[in-house]
């Protein structure tokens, strides 16, 4: 039998739950937010100089993505699987068709565009959700 070194239990106070902080939960979202708040402004300015209104753009599209994929990454396991699945393909669908209307496209080409992806995320999330969960209907933990 080896011996071990004693390690002093970290003291907290009562009532108080300590919570490592963790960037593993923000990595994805922050990446998709920068790549796109970076394209949304290029495709807006159409080869001029960047403005101010195209800088806030970008930076205000970049929070919001990277903020709805982590909600929908975090809490997007209590919703059942079928609104789980509509959540990102909306997500997605929508932030496809806004790049897609900042390039002087029609609101209707913009908004086809947006569902067809939209429709194929969901089709796609749903298979993978339907299929990777156990079996008292508990989604897998991804």
């Amino acid at each position: 039998m080896a011996a071990h070194a004693a390690v002093p239990a970290r003291r907290q106070s009562r009532g108080q739950s300590r919570r490592d902080f963790s960037t593993h939960g923000w990595g994805l979202p922050v990446t998709l937010g920068i790549a796109y708040g970076l394209y949304a402004p290029v495709i807006a300015r159409r080869g001029e100089a960047l403005s101010w209104g195209q800088f806030w753009l970008g930076l205000f599209s970049a929070v919001v993505l990277a903020v709805s994929v982590y909600g929908l990454r975090r809490y997007g396991r209590t919703l059942r699987r079928e609104v789980r699945a509509v959540a990102w393909g909306a997500l997605t669908g929508i932030a496809i068709g806004f790049l897609f209307s900042l390039s002087d496209h029609s609101v209707f080409s913009s908004s086809m565009l947006g569902l067809i992806v939209g429709a194929a995320t969901f089709a796609a999330a749903f298979y993978l959700f339907y299929t990777h969960e156990d079996a008292a209907g508990r989604p897998a933990p991804y």
